[in-house]
């Protein structure tokens, strides 16, 4: 099973479980994705919903900034892969 990174945690919202990615590459909502630090793997969740300020999208593509709903708290720095 490969997985490709797909972007870093830039900043979490703890009030909100919102985490803000730079993304490095392509993703879209129904895809899964799993957080890791240091190489430890967090959590998987699907991606139920994408925002660009405040507006929901289907996709994002590479260089975007974007906000997901995660399910559990993620630290700043954390990688994000797609899983395949």
């Amino acid at each position: 099973m490969a997985n490709f990174k797909v972007g870093n945690v830039t900043h979490y919202f703890d009030k909100i479980g919102v985490a803000i990615i730079e993304l490095t590459g392509d993703l879209s909502v129904g895809e899964k994705i799993k957080f890791e630090r240091g190489g430890e793997t967090l959590f998987e969740q699907n991606v139920d919903s994408i925002q660009v300020e405040h507006q929901k999208i289907e996709s994002a593509k590479k260089g975007d900034i974007v906000g997901l709903k995660v399910d559990e708290p993620v630290k700043e720095g954390a990688e994000v892969f797609k899983v395949s």
